[in-house]
């Protein structure tokens, strides 16, 4: 989705919200503090956003050393095609654990994914896990205490997953009340980016 795009998505969803018919006056009222007190950093990010986009995909902008570390796990079907920055790459974002039933599933994704860039003419990497906290498991321990703290952790992780400037695009599996908002405000740091959530397939 383009910048220019993304925004006037983003206006009309904010004129469907406030405009609806029938809709609180209350409802109505916190829409507008909320856009009128956020227009500085909205206008920031957007244009922050909006350069990124305009410079393209940062790896071509890497030295010989850095893009050397960023795909020397690689298999050498993908080194190659990295070294000669031929196919866009992917950066997977995984929140796959074996605590969280939901999230056990992703065990094998990083591999689903790999294979089907492969054959859209892509490259994947995994760039990265954050944590995901079970609240079954923690609901009337101490472990409690992190589960709404945890949200920031993984946003915070997400974010240093995709620092390495590698990423073309990115595949975000999770699940979960703090997990999935964790992961979108991660990559909202990266917001220039295609991004797409991947929910767990039973």
């Amino acid at each position: 989705m383009t910048t220019t795009l993304a925004k006037r998505f983003g206006r009309s969803l904010l004129r469907t919200v406030t405009e609806a018919p029938g809709l609180h006056p209350v409802l109505n009222s916190v829409t507008e503090r909320v856009r009128s007190r956020s227009r500085d950093s909205r206008r920031e990010y957007l244009d922050r956003m909006s350069t990124a986009g305009r410079d393209g995909s940062a790896r071509q902008r890497l030295s010989c050393t850095n893009l050397a570390h960023g795909f020397a796990a690689s298999a050498p079907a993908d080194k190659q095609a990295l070294r000669q920055l031929r196919w866009p790459n992917i950066g997977i974002v995984t929140s796959y654990n074996d605590m969280l039933s939901a999230h056990q599933p992703f065990e094998r994704y990083p591999g689903v994914i790999r294979d089907a860039a492969r054959e859209a003419g892509a490259t994947a990497q995994v760039a990265g896990g954050v944590p995901a906290m079970c609240d079954g498991v923690t609901q009337g321990q101490t472990g409690m205490e992190l589960s709404l703290f945890s949200r920031e952790v993984i946003a915070l992780s997400t974010a240093v997953a995709l620092s390495h400037a590698m990423f073309d695009a990115r595949a975000v599996p999770g699940v979960c009340d703090k997990i999935v908002p964790g992961l979108l405000i991660g990559a909202l740091s990266f917001g220039s980016l295609p991004t797409i959530f991947v929910p767990p397939a039973r």
